[in-house]
């Protein structure tokens, strides 16, 4: 059975019976923990001020608090057994991709046409190295080449959404997804907060440190997350950055479905991959993202500053919130079984191929993003 989005959580033969109110109730507990991220952004600051505190309350944003509140809210409904029945209520796809076509409205359409050059370039040659260095290394230590393909698409391209398209193009096992998803927030996490400290250490510009940051951290949730805690010029470079990744994803999926139906698996009655696959396979948020930018960049020249101002900032407040609840969604998502059940080996790839990312990416952004300006 081919692997989908569903997988990732607990095989169907595990699963509770999933029904409307334990839906409503995972809505409900996935807002209120948005709320109190949101509450604590809102007055630690404020109650820090004066104290010796100060600086370190005003530093830590709503990214941290949401995840922070989202591993504590894992921990107590994995020990009450309500993981698995709320688990319909947590889209961290979803509210991730609402927030960046919002986060597009505050984006004027030059900027993205002006990073597009060099996002595209940074993203085709970090992807084809990070690919197959990754897939190198996965066959170097001897993993099965399903699970090298995933592990190659998530850590080159957009961290689950690729490993998801990937499972889909190789027919992976559902155990094989799950695995390659705890990985990806696993490794995610923790970069969402070194990446940002390691650009303020190396004095890389909002530009060149966006475009790091966008091209390495492999969910775009956890880019947005790095994103919004290095600066608001940093985000929006790594989420165009991170966008032209997620357009390839298609590209990607195609490719690896004619390479096992073709040489893996040599099945010579299967079907060739055309452009409806590849349509298929294209986020189509990346086209909401433009078009939300498109629509700002318009009402901006129509309206008075202030105007425009005013009414970007409710869209921005909006997209803030989203982010919120996608972020919580990153800490309640988090697996450690499927990892102790792999063993170190994919681990071992998975950690090689962050390193080399972060290395070429580090030089492609340095490169292609010098004297870029936002």
């Amino acid at each position: 059975m081919v692997a989908t989005e569903e997988d990732l959580v607990a095989p169907p033969a595990e699963r509770p019976a999933r029904t409307w109110p334990w839906l409503v109730a995972g809505v409900l507990i996935v807002l209120v923990l948005g709320s109190v991220a949101r509450f604590l952004e809102d007055t630690i600051p404020a109650a820090a001020k004066g104290t010796s505190l100060e600086k370190f309350a005003a530093a830590v944003e709503y990214p941290i608090y949401a995840i922070t509140l989202g591993l504590i809210g894992n921990v107590i409904v994995y020990y009450s057994g309500l993981r698995e029945r709320i688990a319909d209520a947590v889209r961290t796809e979803f509210f991730i991709k609402t927030g960046l076509v919002l986060l597009g409205a505050s984006i004027n359409l030059s900027l993205i046409v002006k990073a597009a050059g060099p996002a595209i370039l940074q993203a085709v040659l970090l992807i084809s190295s990070v690919f197959l260095i990754t897939w190198y290394l996965g066959g170097l230590l001897g993993l099965d080449e399903k699970l090298r393909a995933l592990l190659s698409a998530a850590v080159s391209i957009c961290g689950v959404s690729a490993a998801i398209a990937a499972a889909g193009a190789v027919r992976a096992k559902r155990e094989q997804l799950a695995y390659a998803a705890s990985l990806v927030i696993i490794f995610a996490l923790p970069s969402i907060f070194i990446l940002p400290w390691l650009a303020d250490v190396f004095g890389l510009s909002p530009a060149v440190a966006g475009a790091w940051i966008g091209g390495n951290i492999d969910t775009t949730a956890a880019v947005t997350a790095a994103g919004a805690i290095a600066g608001e010029q940093t985000l929006q470079i790594a989420t165009i950055v991170k966008a032209t990744q997620n357009a390839l994803i298609g590209i990607v999926a195609v490719a690896l479905t004619a390479y096992f139906a073709f040489k893996v698996e040599k099945d010579a009655d299967a079907q060739r991959p055309g452009l409806r696959q590849l349509w298929d396979r294209f986020p189509k948020f990346v086209l909401g993202f433009i078009a939300a930018s498109a629509i700002g960049t318009w009402y901006a020249g129509t309206v008075s500053a202030a105007e425009a101002k005013a009414h970007i900032g409710v869209v921005n407040d909006l997209r803030t919130w989203f982010l919120i609840l996608a972020f919580v969604s990153i800490g309640l998502q988090l697996r450690v079984s499927a990892l102790r059940e792999a063993g170190w080996r994919p681990v071992a790839v998975f950690g090689g191929a962050t390193l080399a990312n972060l290395a070429i990416g580090l030089g492609l952004a340095s490169i292609l993003f010098a004297g870029f300006t936002v």
